[in-house]
């Protein structure tokens, strides 16, 4: 029998810290291969709208060097607007004909054709941002950039539900910028304020349990619990604290980190039933950046907007945190500016003077506009911005998803994660069950239920009560070098360990599959020798 060592120190720290003490552990044996499945970071990538980058991105540097071409080597000008698609079909045509050349051509015809745009004016743009040669204009989002993101954006979360585009989008320095922006400039334009209520779906990543209570914010969370034995949805009662008045935000990742399950037609039916009828004023903020992976998603942007605040990032589903590319869109028709006009007259005033360096009608800026203000200071608003170049790579992507009619890439993101999903279950000896709302990026190994499964349910009993949910993942980085994150972070009931099926090769997941076996079968031969024990003091 292993005695037990004490790792209760480390219970209360985040998942993202508890991660570096299990790396350090899992890394301790040069023979072996770490295998760290506790990370989001996606191990594929979409190449074309790559490929189109690259591709531009010679172009443009010859447009560059049409302007002072008499002089010394090296030294370049803007481009020209005039005439820019001719010179592409020009450069393209001399080229072979690559991945990047095709795609391009195909987004010229595609954002004319599609979506109502002028040819030149697109190009134009997209050369001049590659080059990054002038400062984000307009700072909330380049015209045509806009116009793109927001095609996508009600092409995925809108489902069947027909968006009028009547919202604005904010590029950002990907969603973790987004969330806060969001935080700062409710607080700034004293929309909440400490000791507010915000109710939180739980479980969640476990940043966003940590930001409402720190210091500049001060705000009472309020858990709105999804019941892992109903699919992940939310229980009545749960629904039902969203009813109490004090509560000024409604706080959510669809589908949910980690259980990986969307809200299902019903819930969401429910939640737009009881914001229509009950509380017209409440702000929903979701996180939709798992939505891509989902089959037939619904937003509840789409079903709530003039409530919803709606964060998508294109990290996870291109593979792209490295480039922090997000965007926060918000209906024209908003409860927030609703709000902002209901403020008492001397918040108004000291908002005036917040934003007076930026329009003569302060109190008409929107809140998307003080956004993008705030995001700097408010004094730097016309140096704001998400990188023009970032903001191309953006625009590729966002086109990669329209122009894929047939949802290739889609259909192989989806695949390659589910895949692994059956992998790592079928290494553990038990069957990956999978529902319609399910959409497997990560999933929760849910330590008791599979102890139950395999072992009995005094196994169960005998591994609650001796809290071994901590000690698990400590044994398994020390003994196998897997590392998986607790569940415990991400405010899940039961002891359980969250697994990324995102950043791994399938052998490899049917490694941690194994070896998470392995340790479970450590602990029931220690419940059986304590069982053995115990007998044998009973005689």
């Amino acid at each position: 029998m292993n005695p037990k060592k004490d790792y209760s120190q480390f219970a209360e720290l985040s998942p993202f810290e508890l991660k570096d003490q299990l790396i350090q552990r899992a890394s301790s044996d040069a023979q072996r291969l770490m295998l760290n499945a506790g990370r989001g970071n996606p191990n594929f990538l979409a190449t074309l709208p790559r490929w189109a980058f690259l591709s531009l991105g010679e172009f443009a540097m010859l447009e560059a060097e049409r302007s002072y071409s008499y002089l010394d080597s090296g030294f370049g000008g803007l481009p020209e607007l005039q005439g820019i698609v001719q010179r592409f079909e020009a450069y393209a045509s001399s080229r072979d004909d690559s991945n990047g050349i095709k795609f391009l051509r195909a987004a010229i015809s595609y954002v004319k054709d599609r979506l109502g745009l002028d040819r030149d004016a697109f190009l134009f743009e997209m050369t001049s941002a590659f080059l990054g040669c002038n400062y984000p204009t307009p700072p909330r989002a380049l015209v045509h950039t806009e116009s793109i993101v927001k095609a996508y954006l009600a092409q995925e979360m809108f489902g069947p539900i027909k968006s009028d585009g009547s919202f604005s989008v904010f590029a950002t320095e990907g969603g973790t910028a987004a969330m806060a922006y969001i935080f700062q400039s409710l607080a700034a334009n004293k929309l909440i304020k400490p000791g507010d209520k915000i109710a939180i779906a739980t479980p969640i990543f476990s940043p966003y349990l940590e930001i409402p209570l720190l210091a500049e914010y001060g705000l009472e969370v309020v858990d709105v619990r999804m019941d892992g034995h109903a699919d992940w949805q939310f229980p009545d009662d749960e629904i039902d604290k969203l009813l109490d008045p004090a509560i000024k935000i409604f706080f959510l990742v669809n589908p949910s980190n980690p259980p990986s399950s969307k809200l299902s037609d019903k819930m969401l039916d429910k939640i737009a039933t009881l914001v229509s009828t009950q509380r017209s004023d409440l702000l929903i903020v979701t996180d939709d950046v798992y939505g891509t992976f989902a089959d037939d998603f619904v937003s509840l942007f789409a079903k709530c907007p003039r409530n919803t605040l709606c964060v998508y990032s294109f990290s996870k589903f291109f593979g792209a945190t490295g480039w922090r590319l997000g965007a926060i869109a918000l209906h024209h028709d908003n409860v927030l500016d609703t709000a902002l006009a209901a403020l008492p007259e001397a918040t108004k005033l000291l908002l005036d003077a917040r934003y007076s360096t930026l329009t003569t009608q302060p109190r008409e800026l929107l809140f998307i506009d003080r956004l993008v203000a705030d995001s700097r200071a408010v004094a730097l608003n016309h140096t704001a911005g998400l990188s023009v170049p970032q903001q191309l790579q953006m625009a590729l992507f966002a086109l990669n998803g329209l122009m894929d009619r047939q949802g290739r890439y889609k259909d192989a993101a989806k695949l390659l994660i589910r895949q692994r999903h059956q992998t790592l279950y079928r290494s553990m000896g038990v069957a990956a069950s999978r529902t319609p709302n399910d959409v497997n990026y990560y999933t929760l190994i849910d330590l008791q239920e599979l102890g139950c499964k395999l072992y009995g349910l005094d196994f169960e009993g005998w591994f609650v009560k001796r809290e071994l949910g901590i000690d698990f993942l400590f044994r398994l980085a020390e003994e196998t070098g897997v590392v998986l994150l607790p569940g415990k972070g991400f405010e899940v009931i039961d002891m359980s360990a969250r697994v990324s099926l995102a950043n791994l090769t399938d052998a490899e997941y049917a490694a941690v599959g194994k070896f998470t076996r392995r340790v479970l079968d450590e602990y029931n031969e220690d419940f059986k020798a304590t069982q053995a024990v115990t007998a044998q003091l009973l005689k």
